[in-house]
C-alpha cells in the first residue's frame, strides 16, 4: 500500500469528472478525510487501470456533487491500483455471499462515501452504512433518498460498544452477517483494532464474513511517506507481524483467506512478495476475509 511521495502529479490518462463548483476543502478531520482516496480512485481511476474498473457510478456522483481537488490522490497510482484492486475483491466476495444468503444483511463500518450496495442489491437483501457523526452528514447531503432496505447508522468503532449502535433488528441475526472494514483498522490504536475484531466475533451469528485491509507492523507510524494518506495528516497506528495475530482477539475468530495486492502486479509483484514476506511476515498490503 506505501509508496514513495512524488514531486510532480502525473497527469491522469482521461480527465477526471470536473467539479461542479470551485475546488474547496472539506470539514473533516484527518482520519475522515481519508474517505477522499478511495473516492477519488474509484470516481476516475477506471481509466488508469482498465483491468480492474469498478465501473462506480455513485462516486462519481459523489465527486461532481462534493468539487473537492482530487487530481494529487489520482497522481498516486500504486494507491489508486489498491483500491481498485480492494474493490473488486468485496465485491466478488459480497456477489457470493448474498448469492448463499440472499436475504442477509451486509454492513459497511467506516464507510466513509464508498456505496457497496449499488453493486450488492439483489432485491431480497438489506445494507447498513455506518460511520462518525461528520461523515454520514455527508453522506445525507449527497446521497439520493434512502431505500427501505439501504440504512444508515452513526457510530464510533473505538466505542467499546459500537456494535449495539448498529441497531440490527433480530431479523438480521438470524443468518450470516456480510461486514466491510475497509481503510479504517490501521488508523486505530492496536487495543482498538483488537476490540473491533471482538466485537465482530462476539455478536455476529456463526458463518458471518469480515473483509478487513491490514498492513504490517513496519507501516506504523510511517504515513507520512504514503503518497495519498501523508497528506491527510491521518496516521498509521495498528499493524502486523503475523497473520495469525488477526484471530488472536477472540477463540471464534478464523482467518479465512489473505490475499496480497501483489497480486495484481503479476509475476514480479509476487516474486516481490515471495521475498520480503519472511522478513516482515506477510504483505507489505493484504486483504483478510475473517468468519466466525
Amino acid at each position: 500500500m506505501q509508496s514513495r511521495p512524488t514531486q510532480k502529479a502525473l497527469p491522469p490518462t482521461s480527465p477526471a469528472p470536473a467539479p461542479a463548483v470551485a475546488p474547496r476543502t472539506l470539514p473533516l478531520h484527518a482520519v475522515p478525510s481519508t474517505l477522499l482516496i478511495p473516492l477519488a480512485a474509484r470516481a476516475a481511476g477506471d481509466a488508469c487501470f482498465p483491468h480492474l474498473a469498478c465501473g462506480d457510478a455513485e462516486a462519481s456522483r459523489q465527486l461532481r456533487h462534493l468539487g473537492v481537488d482530487v487530481s494529487t490522490y489520482l497522481a498516486d497510482r500504486p494507491t489508486v491500483l489498491n483500491v481498485l484492486w480492494r474493490t473488486r475483491r468485496i465485491r466478488a466476495a459480497g456477489r457470493a455471499f448474498f448469492a448463499r444468503h440472499p436475504h442477509a444483511w451486509g454492513i459497511n463500518l467506516g464507510c466513509g462515501l464508498s456505496h457497496y450496495f449499488q453493486w450488492l442489491d439483489n432485491g431480497r437483501n438489506t445494507w447498513v452504512d455506518a460511520d462518525l457523526p461528520e461523515v454520514m452528514a455527508l453522506r445525507r447531503a449527497l446521497d439520493p433518498p434512502l431505500s427501505p432496505r439501504l440504512r444508515r447508522a452513526i457510530l464510533d468503532i473505538t466505542h467499546p460498544q459500537w456494535w449495539q449502535a448498529l441497531h440490527l433488528p433480530r431479523r438480521a441475526l438470524a443468518q450470516p452477517l456480510f461486514v466491510v472494514c475497509e481503510g479504517v483498522l490501521m488508523y486505530l490504536r492496536p487495543a482498538q483494532a483488537r476490540q473491533v475484531l471482538a466485537q465482530f466475533a462476539t455478536h455476529a451469528p456463526a458463518g458471518s464474513r469480515l473483509w478487513v485491509d491490514v498492513l504490517p507492523q513496519c507501516a506504523v507510524g510511517h504515513a507520512r511517506w504514503h503518497s495519498s494518506v501523508g497528506r491527510t495528516g491521518a496516521e498509521f497506528q495498528w499493524g502486523i507481524r503475523h497473520p495469525d495475530e488477526l484471530c488472536a482477539s477472540h477463540p471464534r475468530l478464523r482467518l479465512l483467506q489473505l490475499h496480497s495486492v501483489a497480486e495484481c502486479y503479476g509475476w514480479l509483484g509476487r516474486g516481490l512478495d515471495a521475498l520480503w514476506n519472511p522478513w516482515i511476515g506477510m504483505p507489505l498490503y493484504g486483504l483478510a476475509e475473517l468468519g466466525v
